[in-house]
């Protein structure tokens, strides 16, 4: 059965290595018969969340002048979202928590995914390098309890632009988005 992927490429580096991960799990979803959308936060600009918490009642951010709601309502009609992001000091980059707090709308709505994929990269390559980044996605996650993380690629010890090339994780993400 054919799903309908989002995947969020949350790196501002062009040709950032988060992003090159993020086109091997595309290419694997697409070879796997699904529609995939990507979107790239490089040209968009998102707002910090006020902690209003008006979305709740109305449905959407009250804050309308930026890209915010426009994604928010493609995360809502998705069977699967796809975060890839850049590890920054232990954890996923700034703009894409900034994006996952402006998402607080989708709590109170009926949203369709149900499988979450976390793609990352970073220069170092321990083993607990990812381990802020999958709790930052899980803690997110375990807010939408129709939803569970469902897989997670790490690419570590690339830091330069196009330095994943080669990296067996780009194979893992394909296969993981032909399987999805």
């Amino acid at each position: 059965m054919s799903k309908k992927v989002l995947v969020i490429s949350t790196s501002l580096r062009k040709n950032s290595n988060s992003d090159i991960l993020a086109d091997s799990f595309i290419k694997g979803a697409e070879d796997g018969g699904n529609s995939v959308e990507k979107v790239c936060l490089t040209d968009k600009k998102i707002t910090f969340c006020k902690g209003c918490m008006a979305c709740q009642n109305i449905g959407h951010c009250v804050i309308t002048d930026d890209d915010a709601n426009e994604i928010t309502e493609k995360m809502l009609g998705a069977d699967v979202i796809v975060w890839a992001t850049p590890v920054y000091y232990y954890s996923v980059s700034g703009q894409m928590k900034t994006l996952i707090d402006r998402a607080n709308s989708l709590f109170s709505r009926d949203y369709k995914f149900r499988d979450v994929y976390l793609l990352s990269t970073a220069a170092e390559d321990e083993p607990y390098t990812n381990e802020g980044a999958v709790k930052a996605v899980e803690g997110w996650v375990d807010c939408f309890e129709k939803a569970n993380l469902a897989g997670v690629v790490f690419a570590g010890g690339v830091d330069a632009p196009a330095t994943i090339k080669g990296h067996s994780a780009l194979d893992e993400a394909y296969n993981m988005g032909k399987n999805i």
